[in-house]
């Protein structure tokens, strides 16, 4: 049976698994020349973060992690996002020929992929800049106090959380007018029970759970950790958009995924780079848009609980130190308590992963069945 003669639904599936494919093929290939750069350029932090967020010691940080942060390149968010837009302009030119099979795999549509292209550019980039100003050290530091983009208390570098927490909203807020506005959405879907009408509040419940997803993003603090997490959680709202028959948007979550895999590939421990705020802030804000798409934002818990857990952390930490003076966990992020009761990084990774896969597929199956 010729290619094109093929069920719709077969086409389709060939076309999520093939681009899903490319994307770990063209990612893993580009990964070498973004390496040399990052290594030759020595493109990691020139100084060794001391404090948490609210400026009190991480003594357990500091003693699994504080030489590697300064010896490990970041940016390695760049190699999923950069790879994601080259396939998708690359077929979107080679769909302008007429030529079948190039036109099939074409996944830029307005309708299901203009506005997570557009989100995951415009996050992604807000992220290179902390980034870069994080390995700038001290001076960008001082430079930042300064216009008043960074307090003294946050060692971590780059813009202050306060200010990146304003960004995140920002685009949650443009994403909440677009889908309220242009796509007229003021429902949401409760699996089980049926769609419930918002209205109004569809704004503010988007762009909260913009930063609740953003705040997840403390889980990139293992090798390997945050590329586990997101592939299983982008391979779900993958399976849900092509359930939903939205397989332009199925599409852009497995390109998503194959380059979150070959990231990973090089990202086993030892890590070779860092996904930094480049890769977080944007796949983070992506799934949201995602999520909301798929009209999948009840589920988004369940599926991306590792996100969950580990932001859940980090605020009972703060809160108990702030209003009981103790910590509650030996130290925060989640992982980082395990790493800190005994468990070799490697083996804190690879539970978080099973946990993460079966928190997917749990979230996919309740989704599926609603």
């Amino acid at each position: 049976m010729p290619f094109y003669d093929l069920p719709e639904l077969s086409i389709s599936i060939i076309k999520i698994f093939t681009l899903g494919t490319l994307g770990f093929i063209f990612a893993f290939l580009l990964t070498p020349t973004l390496t040399h750069f990052l290594y030759k350029y020595k493109l990691w932090r020139k100084e060794v973060r001391t404090k948490s967020i609210d400026g009190k010691e991480v003594p357990f940080f500091k003693r699994f992690h504080s030489e590697g942060e300064i010896n490990i390149p970041r940016f390695g968010g760049l190699l999923i996002w950069a790879s994601a837009i080259i396939i998708a302009l690359f077929f979107l030119l080679l769909s302008k020929t007429n030529i079948w099979l190039f036109q099939k795999l074409n996944f830029l549509s307005r309708s299901q992929t203009w506005l997570p292209f557009f989100t995951l550019i415009t996050a992604s980039l807000i992220g290179l800049i902390d980034d870069i100003l994080q390995i700038l050290g001290s001076n960008a530091q001082f430079f930042l106090q300064k216009i008043g983009l960074a307090k003294e208390k946050y060692s971590g570098g780059g813009l202050s959380l306060k200010k990146r927490l304003i960004l995140v909203a920002f685009i949650g807020l443009i994403g909440a007018l677009w889908f309220y506005f242009k796509l007229d959405w003021k429902s949401i879907h409760i699996p089980g029970w049926g769609d419930l009408e918002i209205n109004g509040w569809y704004i503010p419940l988007f762009v909260l759970v913009m930063m609740a997803t953003y705040s997840g993003g403390v889980i990139d603090g293992l090798d390997g950790l945050s590329g586990g997490a997101f592939a299983s959680i982008f391979a779900a709202f993958a399976a849900i958009s092509l359930a939903r028959g939205q397989i332009d948007l199925a599409a852009f979550c497995t390109v998503i995924v194959g380059t979150i895999l070959a990231f990973l590939w090089f990202n086993i421990p030892p890590a070779r780079f860092y996904m930094g705020e480049t890769g977080i802030l944007g796949l983070c804000a992506t799934l949201t848009v995602v999520a909301f798409l798929t009209d999948s934002v009840l589920v988004l818990p369940i599926i991306g609980f590792l996100l969950v857990i580990e932001s859940a952390s980090v605020i009972i930490q703060l809160t108990s130190r702030k209003f009981f003076h103790k910590k509650f966990f030996l130290a925060a992020p989640i992982h980082h308590h395990f790493e800190a009761k005994g468990w070799p990084s490697y083996k804190v990774t690879m539970r978080f992963w099973i946990i993460g896969v079966v928190m997917a597929i749990v979230g996919l199956v309740i989704r599926l069945m609603g």
